[in-house]
């Protein structure tokens, strides 16, 4: 009994000195100019430990933590956890830096499979996971509920991909120093170049500053990791088979200071992990303003943030998949964003509303779907997420040439498809199928640009039908067959 005695104390303060933020001081950095506002209205709550250039290191109480949540800041904890004082003051004077990985030439060339992808996103898959999401009642980061909203997303996450019968997806949970909650990281091989990451985040707690045993933080962030979760579904329900691998990913501990990404990010960022660039979804479903997107310019990087721009004038200026957009500042530390730019990655934060004019129930017990009632908002922000994964990892088995598309001709006639390229005045070399799960059912070598391909074993379905011309052209083609 006593050595079950002195295991038990030891779990205890092992759990206490994880917490610590919960409910003794802490260590974070923050931007200078709200230390000293902080300082001036709690003397006795916060230590400014080190300053440098418009950054402070500070020592502070888990209320004037809270203070900076809520008052001086509109959104995100305004500062960034440090596990002790030597971290705090190192990361002042760790100077933000050109990463040395891939800065890629972000270009815009798979209209066909984007198209695609844009009529499958579901408005009501949405809804439901953030329903699920609201149901835990909580997901505040030291809570049992927590942990287990990211064991049971690790589930749902490993059964969609089983659903579209995806073998190049695995799911994990990533454990954490500075908290008990795991973040989920899902992550699709690319075929090509599966060293190169595309990344897209939310985070998964939730915090309520009326007591965190009621936090539903249905738009904070429950919104966000559905949007990411539907992307990925309706990319598995086209076929996309990506290039570069593409990590999904729902941070842990977010609200006490970007505990989950920022130990993700320094990890992979130790490990030379070669991240194109990481976009965060972090409330995609209150419709507060006059345009659906604003896009953080602050604490992001600017060609990365443009690139999203032409994807939405590309893909979204008109009809059911339109999306205006404009830019708003977000402060210090206001989201997960904030730790891939720490380590030199290119990050972006597409948001749900101009600051000042988002929904004014998050971090309380009233934020909940009802407040909005639809899930349509963040549908934009899920066919966002899609262009944004599908044109940066780039398809790994359906490399369109879309000034081709017109001249390749295709249709089915008595169990044959019959094509015709010769409008193309290329040399074919093959033809292959795959079906919607992005398997490949079929390929065959031609000899001519105009023949036929026999299809009488083929399973009554969906098809994508690629000609290819060398290892990097070709053109692809949809086909039913009944």
């Amino acid at each position: 009994m006593k050595k079950l005695n002195l295991i038990i104390i030891a779990l205890v303060l092992l759990s206490l000195s994880s917490y610590a933020q919960d409910s003794t001081n802490f260590y974070a950095t923050m931007a200078l100019s709200d230390a000293k506002e902080l300082k001036k209205d709690l003397p006795n709550e916060i230590q400014i430990l080190d300053e440098r250039r418009n950054e402070a290191a500070v020592y502070l109480t888990p209320n004037a933590g809270h203070v900076l949540h809520d008052r001086v800041l509109v959104h995100g904890p305004g500062y960034i956890f440090k596990k002790s004082e030597e971290d705090a003051i190192a990361a002042l004077y760790k100077d933000s830096k050109e990463s040395p990985h891939t800065r890629m030439a972000f270009t815009i060339t798979e209209d066909a499979i984007v198209n695609q992808t844009l009529d499958l996103i579901n408005t009501q898959n949405i809804e439901n996971q953030i329903l699920e999401l609201e149901n835990y009642g909580t997901r505040y980061h030291n809570r049992a509920a927590a942990t287990q909203a990211a064991n049971d997303l690790k589930v749902k996450w490993e059964a969609m991909a089983t659903t579209y019968g995806r073998t190049d997806v695995s799911v994990r949970l990533f454990n954490h120093v500075n908290t008990g909650m795991p973040s989920v990281i899902m992550t699709i091989e690319g075929v090509q170049t599966p060293d190169e990451f595309v990344v897209v985040g939310g985070h998964l707690d939730s915090t309520s500053s009326q007591g965190n045993n009621d936090a539903p933080g249905a738009d904070d962030d429950a919104s966000g990791i559905a949007t990411i979760t539907e992307a990925a579904r309706a990319l598995f329900e086209v076929g996309f088979v990506p290039n570069r691998t593409i990590e999904v990913m729902a941070y842990a501990a977010e609200e006490i200071g970007l505990v989950g990404s920022a130990e993700i990010a320094s990890q992979y960022s130790n490990n030379n992990v070669n991240v194109i660039s990481a976009v965060q979804f972090d409330m995609t479903n209150y419709n507060g303003s006059a345009n659906d997107v604003s896009f953080i310019t602050d604490y992001t990087d600017g060609s990365l943030n443009s690139f999203l721009m032409q994807l939405a004038d590309h893909y979204n200026t008109t009809g059911t998949h339109e999306i205006t957009y404009g830019t708003s500042l977000c402060n210090y530390g206001c989201s997960d964003h904030a730790s891939w730019t720490n380590e030199g990655y290119m990050a972006a934060f597409p948001f749900e509303a101009n600051f000042g004019q988002h929904n004014g129930n998050i971090h309380t017990a009233n934020d909940t779907f009802s407040i909005s009632g639809t899930a349509d908002h963040a549908a934009k922000f899920a066919k966002l997420c899609a262009e944004y994964l599908i044109e940066t990892a780039k398809s790994g088995v359906l490399s369109i040439d879309e000034s081709l598309v017109d001249s390749v001709l295709v249709t089915i006639y008595n169990d044959q498809l019959v094509y015709n390229l010769e409008g193309a005045n290329k040399n074919f070399k093959s033809v292959a199928f795959f079906d919607m799960q992005g398997r490949k059912v079929y390929e065959t070598q031609i000899t001519s640009n105009k023949g036929t391909v026999s299809i009488e074993s083929f399973n009554a379905g969906i098809y994508v039908v690629n000609f290819r011309i060398d290892q990097k052209t070709s053109v692809s083609k949809k086909i039913v067959v009944k």
